[in-house]
């Protein structure tokens, strides 16, 4: 008998254009400054772009790190990546994140995400603190693209 699939789904918007914000979605050492996220790094280059298909990225918040590799990169409008390790209990995670233009000239961040469970009767626990942490991502990323709009 195979796992129970979870998916989630978070929805953003923000004011600046999707190239604006697919720049700070596609390079990972933007995201320390803008997520949750205690640091932030590329630790394999993708090809041809080093942050594309094929990089592997590293995350560390408090104690945990995670380590993850990009699967799609289609720029300004899709990114998507895979969880290589670091999420205890989770298996195949794999999340995708579209960038479309709005109806006011900005930005609608939709990111979905799903995964197995490898711990039996785990997985809604898991789904429920994946839910809200992907929510502060996203709506981080909007803020974080707006902001940078205005400065600029």
């Amino acid at each position: 008998m195979s796992a129970k699939k979870h998916h989630i789904e978070a929805h953003a918007t923000s004011t600046a254009v999707p190239a604006a914000v697919w720049a700070l979605l596609s390079d990972v050492t933007t995201w320390s400054a803008w997520a949750p996220f205690d640091a932030s790094e590329l630790v394999e280059p993708g090809a041809p772009d080093p942050n594309g298909v094929g990089a592997q990225r590293r995350f560390r918040r408090g104690r945990r790190t995670t380590v993850e590799r990009v699967v799609a990169f289609d720029p300004p409008g899709h990114f998507a990546y895979a969880l290589v390790s670091g999420l205890r209990g989770v298996r195949d995670y794999r999340a995708d994140v579209t960038l479309t233009p709005s109806a006011t000239g900005g930005t609608d961040i939709v990111w979905r995400s799903s995964f197995a469970s490898s711990a039996p009767g785990a997985g809604w626990m898991t789904k429920k603190v994946l839910e809200v942490f992907i929510g502060r991502v996203a709506t981080a990323l909007a803020i974080r693209a707006t902001a940078d709009t205005r400065v600029a």
